[in-house]
This record gives structure tokens, C-alpha cells and sequence, in this order.
């Protein structure tokens, strides 16, 4: 009956959905096109082929895009007979997709978690497996899968204290909906609980750690476009402010004025999470009187600018691979952070804001073994900045130290891959 009312109150808030879908285009155009897809009218491209057995991933944007590249790229290698189809929710996580493995899969946007276009979306592509990246519970999709008879595992699940107390209000429907998942992969014993406390089967929840630490890091020289070449031949101080969400680039901006009145020659690479706000971002550099330029302009950095502003996707790497010290937005402002371990594996620093939620257990370990520090607001940001550039030493331990967790947390991949492996039927 719970989920009758979900779906109701679903298909009646649909047009309400299409609309802010919509107004969200003219910012970004991408999310008005491919709106078949999201309620399944689209039947798969002509390359996709029925006869053929069929794993369905879904990562909601560009961080489980990431996250799911490793498990990806190792089924394709170990499976050559599959067909992988991994559907997401964004066009930057669309995009994402694209790059990092072209026509090896097949992609979608996901439906709308309705009867109707759920089970349209299965008979289209026939999956034997859904594998869902981290906590995406939708309901519908859940069990049209059950009851087709279409396996299910919740990979590098997470389950913040937060979300948790979030599911728990509706404790009997969200009971009901974790029993039908075959297997629950969950990043950290205490994810685990969680998940257990709310109703899910002990006997289907197993710690296989967070496949985020299964990082493919390109060597820093790959790109060699002019700008990234100029940038890492600088002889100059940088801090790379990375992912950064609306309200938090008016603090960073403020950190970084206070260093420039001791470092005056740091510069700051400042790159936000939505495309949408690089124009934003832009305007408020240049009312703040900082002299800018764009990674756009794809040209050297010249010796007087003071922000270089990242509106570009897909080269996060790059930016980091010229930076001294990363600070990861979304933390000075309260949406849970952005992924920490990205610059830790290249051996920098890490500085992020309070707020944490989305990487709780990470940070947590990153902190204690050195490699990542929590500041409370832009003024600590300012002084642990400062801090850092004045030690090398301790700058460069911080670094390594960071880089030496990520190395010994690798057993992610191989701890998953053995879960999901018995669970595709190649015999079908």
C-alpha cells in the first residue's frame, strides 16, 4: 500500500518535475533533451543487442560515475560477453560516462521511479543484474526488479546518521524495500549497521569498503594542452579550491585574499561543481577586483593574474596535478563534501570545511592518518594555508601520508567483484 501511495503522489508531482527539468535547461540545456529517456519511450540504440547477456549500473552523477570505473572497467575485462548498460541522472554524469568509456557501454538517463516506465526501462534492456552505486533506493525500481527476477546489489553503499534518520520515518516501506535487494556492499561497518537497523537481512550486508580508493590516476604529464603545461611550469605557490557549491566561493575568495597579503605571488585555481555557475563564479571573481583568467581562453597563465577560474569538465586530474594544496568544496557550506581522496592519492594535501557527511568515514580516515585537516570557516582556512606553504616539510608529509592511505585501502574492487561475479548467470 506504502509504495501505491508513493507512486500516486510520484505521477502527480511528474509535471512539476518535467517543469523544474525544464527551467534547469536554461542554464544547462542538456536537461531538456533525451527527456524520452527518462520515461522510457526511447528503445535502445541499434548496436544494443537483446540475444546478448545484459548488466545494468547506475551511478546518479559524476562522483558514482567515477566510483563505479574501476568495477566497470574489471567486468569488462573478466566478462567480454557482457553488455553493460549505466544509466545516470545528470548530463554531467552522462558526460562523464562518455569520456571514460566511449562505446564500451551503453548509456541512458534513468526513468522516473513509476510502475510503468521502470518496467518499460527492464523489458527494453533485459539486465540479469542491477547494480546500484552507493544509496539509490527507489522503490518502484526495486521491485519491478524483484519481480522479474533480476538480481540486485547495492554497491559502495553508504548510509549516513543523517539519511538514516531520514529512512527511518518511513521505517515498515523502507524495511520493505532493502529486503528485496539481494546484496548490500557496504563502504564501512558502520554504513552497515545503519542499513541492518533499518530492516535489512544481516545475512546480506557485507563491509567491502568504498571503491572510491580504487582511484586510476593518470601520470600528471598526459595532458598536454598549453594551459596545463603553463600551469605546472609556474613558479608559483598553488591552492586549488575544487567542486565548490554555491555560497562557498565568496568564502574561498575571502581565505584567499588574507594569503595574498603574506604570499602575494599564490595563486588559486577555482573550480566549481555545476558548469551552470562557471559564468556566476566568473562575475564574482571580477566583482571582488581579483585579476582572472578562464581555463576556456586555453592559453598561459600570465604572471599577474591572481584566480584562475576551471569552467571546464573531465580534467579535475589536471588541476590537481599543479596544485600544492587542495581545498574540496562543498564543505564550508553544508552539502557533505565532495571526494577527498582524488588529491590524496596524488599526494596533496587536503583541506576541507565541517560539513562532511558524504564522506564521514573517509575524512575521518584521511585525518587521522595526516593527510586531510578540517578547518571551521574561511579564516582557518586562510591561516592553515599559510601554515602549510610556510613548511614544505610538513606540506609534503601531509601529502604522502594521504597518498599511503589510499594505497592500503585498495581491496574495495577485488572484495566486490566477488559478490557480483557469482551473481551473473552466464549460462543464461
Amino acid at each position: 500500500m506504502q509504495r501505491i501511495i508513493y507512486s500516486v503522489i510520484f505521477t502527480l508531482a511528474l509535471p512539476i518535475i518535467l517543469i523544474r527539468l525544464l527551467i534547469r535547461s536554461v542554464k544547462a540545456p542538456d536537461y531538456r533533451r533525451r527527456i524520452g529517456e527518462r520515461l522510457a519511450l526511447k528503445s535502445p540504440s541499434c548496436d544494443f543487442d537483446s540475444s546478448k547477456l545484459t548488466l545494468w549500473i547506475h551511478a546518479v552523477s559524476v562522483g558514482e560515475t567515477v566510483a563505479a570505473a574501476p568495477l566497470i572497467f574489471a567486468l569488462t575485462r573478466n566478462h567480454p560477453e557482457l553488455q553493460i548498460v549505466v544509466t545516470t541522472m545528470t548530463p554531467t554524469g552522462s558526460d562523464r560516462v562518455r569520456a571514460l568509456f566511449g562505446d564500451k557501454v551503453f548509456h541512458s538517463y534513468i526513468p522516473y521511479d513509476l510502475p510503468g516506465t521502470t518496467n518499460r526501462f527492464l523489458q527494453n534492456y533485459k539486465p540479469v543484474l542491477l547494480i546500484l552505486m552507493e544509496t539509490e533506493l527507489w522503490p518502484n525500481l526495486i521491485h519491478s526488479c524483484n519481480n522479474k527476477a533480476v538480481k540486485i546489489v547495492l554497491a559502495n553503499a553508504r548510509l549516513s546518521e543523517k539519511s538514516a534518520r531520514g529512512y527511518s520515518r518511513f521505517s515498515s516501506f523502507t524495511k520493505s524495500v532493502l529486503q528485496k535487494i539481494d546484496v548490500i556492499a557496504a563502504q564501512a561497518k558502520a554504513d552497515a549497521d545503519r542499513f541492518v537497523k533499518l530492516g535489512a537481512a544481516s545475512a546480506n550486508v557485507k563491509v567491502t569498503g568504498s571503491l572510491k580508493f580504487n582511484l586510476n590516476i593518470e601520470p600528471r604529464e598526459k595532458n598536454q594542452a598549453l594551459f596545463f603545461s603553463g600551469l605546472v611550469s609556474l613558479d608559483r605557490s598553488i591552492v586549488m579550491a575544487a567542486s565548490t557549491r554555491e555560497g562557498e566561493e565568496e568564502k574561498v575568495l575571502s581565505a584567499f585574499a588574507q594569503c595574498l597579503k603574506t604570499e602575494p605571488s599564490l595563486l588559486l585555481v577555482l573550480v566549481p561543481r555545476h558548469p551552470e555557475r562557471f559564468a556566476s563564479v566568473t562575475r564574482l571573481c571580477e566583482e571582488r577586483g581579483f585579476r582572472f583568467s578562464r581555463r576556456s581562453e586555453d592559453r598561459q597563465v600570465d604572471p599577474d593574474v591572481q584566480v584562475v577560474i576551471g569552467d571546464s569538465m573531465g580534467e579535475m586530474q589536471d588541476y590537481y596535478g599543479a596544485a600544492d594544496i587542495a581545498f574540496v568544496g562543498g564543505s564550508l557550506v553544508n552539502t557533505g563534501c565532495q571526494n577527498v581522496l582524488e588529491p590524496a592519492a596524488m599526494a596533496i594535501p587536503v583541506i576541507v570545511g565541517p560539513s562532511q557527511y558524504n564522506f564521514a568515514t573517509i575524512c575521518k580516515q584521511l585525518e587521522q592518518a595526516g593527510g586531510l585537516k578540517t578547518v571551521q570557516d574561511e579564516a582557518q582556512l586562510a591561516e592553515l594555508i599559510l601554515q602549510l606553504l610556510a613548511d614544505r616539510m610538513a606540506l609534503q608529509k601531509m601529502g604522502a601520508q594521504g597518498k599511503a592511505l589510499v594505497a592500503a585501502n585498495q581491496n574495495a574492487l577485488p572484495a566486490l567483484l566477488k559478490i557480483v561475479e557469482p551473481l551473473i548467470q552466464t549460462d543464461a
